[in-house]
């Protein structure tokens, strides 16, 4: 074990304590690391939306170069910000055990607004098509940045509220007391979830890192991402899944939100679990064929105008 497996992160606080979790779990099984920290494009270009900046891999691209580059050989993610197909030569190596898959709302201490008038920020389609269709008569602003950037523009702006994922702002001990569980929104696919990929010729980094796999958590992403790219085809969308495993039985549920939120296509079914292979797949087929095709085409025509 004498080579240094070079861990490659975005700089965000969330990103560090991310890589310095998988760095402590190869640590403890006796590898030698070391942290390297890059700034992605999706960190930089705060001033556009996401679905503007061609959404699929803004937050991964930077690291995907450095690895085929050679300069750093892992690379640790959100597994909900990376593309569902990888570049060629990179390949998943691991998923970490889940954290929590919530969404939820940080607010001002005040609810009043849930039932009247307000003001919800999120940079996410999904969360905002889906805010939308209980919340009609608000109004959903642009919010971008990490997540400690995102909190202090939710201070400095007269919105009620913002929409946050729960693992991030646990993880790095933000999240406030005033706060809400949205436990009626579906979440991205992959949320709550760290993925850690390798070079595909890299056998030493990917056999150390395999080690810090966690099998459930791989079965209900692998679901929920191929449920994912089923739908999108190379298109940003309102998109929500998530599979969870009981007694050998996985439920899942996945919805496909109009942009505005007022259309919903959605499936739930259960399996059992040597039966997860095309559940995603399946599942998407079954929403297209029943309108989610002419959803997606729509949406596709508004978001390319």
């Amino acid at each position: 074990m004498n080579k240094t497996i070079r861990i490659g992160t975005r700089d965000s606080e969330l990103a560090l304590w991310q890589a310095h979790t998988v760095e402590k779990r190869l640590n403890d099984l006796g590898y030698t690391t070391a942290i390297i920290a890059v700034k992605s494009t999706g960190d930089i270009i705060l001033d556009k939306p996401l679905y503007e900046l061609g959404i699929t891999g803004i937050f991964t691209k930077t690291l995907d170069i450095a690895m085929i580059k050679g300069e750093v050989d892992i690379a640790v993610h959100s597994m909900k910000d990376v593309p569902t197909a990888l570049p060629q030569g990179i390949v998943q190596a691991a998923v970490l055990e889940r954290a929590n898959t919530l969404d939820i709302l940080v607010h001002k201490g005040n609810q009043d607004f849930l039932n009247g008038t307000g003001t919800i920020a999120t940079g996410s389609l999904r969360r905002k098509a889906q805010w939308l269709h209980k919340y009609p008569s608000h109004e959903v602003v642009d919010l971008r940045g990490n997540v400690n950037t995102r909190m202090q523009k939710l201070q400095d702006n007269n919105w009620n509220g913002a929409v946050f994922a729960a693992a991030g702002l646990e993880r790095i001990n933000l999240k406030p007391e005033t706060y809400i569980d949205l436990d009626w929104m579906v979440p991205a696919p992959a949320q709550g979830a760290m993925v850690v990929v390798a070079m595909e010729n890299d056998t030493f980094c990917q056999e150390a890192v395999a080690k810090l796999n966690h099998s459930e958590t791989e079965i209900c992403t692998h679901i929920e991402r191929q449920f994912l790219r089923e739908l999108e085809g190379g298109c940003t969308a309102p998109i929500g899944a998530l599979a969870t495993i009981a007694n050998d039985i996985i439920s899942f549920e996945g919805v496909l939100f109009s942009l505005d939120g007022k259309e919903k296509r959605d499936i739930k079914t259960t399996v059992p679990v040597k039966e997860y292979h095309d559940l995603g797949k399946n599942s998407a087929q079954e929403i297209l064929n029943n309108g989610g095709n002419e959803l997606m085409a729509a949406i596709k025509k508004t978001l390319q105008q």
